[in-house]
């Protein structure tokens, strides 16, 4: 499990480096189309690999749970997937000129109803 959250960790830090260098050294705005697809998979990747380890970290912590570490990595695993999705598609909506607030809140009860029928 130690060399499970390492490697989690190292690949946060290294997909953080990675979207700290689209956004400070390439703007994703003015850039040519591949800027653009290297800013959304390296905020794809931060936001998936942060929310995994404090996932996990929060369902450590949840005492009603009898899952084993496997049942845990797992799970947040797929809601740190679908957390990253909603953003991607939050912000790409945003650059289209479509998000409003009701359309973020319907985006993310999509994949929060998702998951409420995947934790059964």
């Amino acid at each position: 499990m130690n060399s499970l959250l390492f490697g989690v960790a190292v690949s946060a830090l290294l997909s953080i480096t990675s979207l700290l260098i689209v956004l400070l050294r390439v703007s994703p705005l003015t850039a040519p189309m591949q800027a653009l697809s290297a800013f959304f998979v390296s905020m794809f990747l931060s936001i998936t690999s942060v929310s995994m380890l404090l996932l996990l970290f929060a369902w450590k912590r949840i005492p009603h749970h009898t899952w084993d570490t496997a049942t845990l990595v797992s799970v947040s695993m797929r809601q740190a997937i679908f957390l990253g999705l909603a953003a991607v598609i939050a912000v790409l909506f945003h650059l289209l000129g479509l998000l409003t607030w009701w359309v973020a809140l319907m985006i993310f009860a999509v994949f929060v109803f998702i998951e409420m029928a995947l934790l059964q």
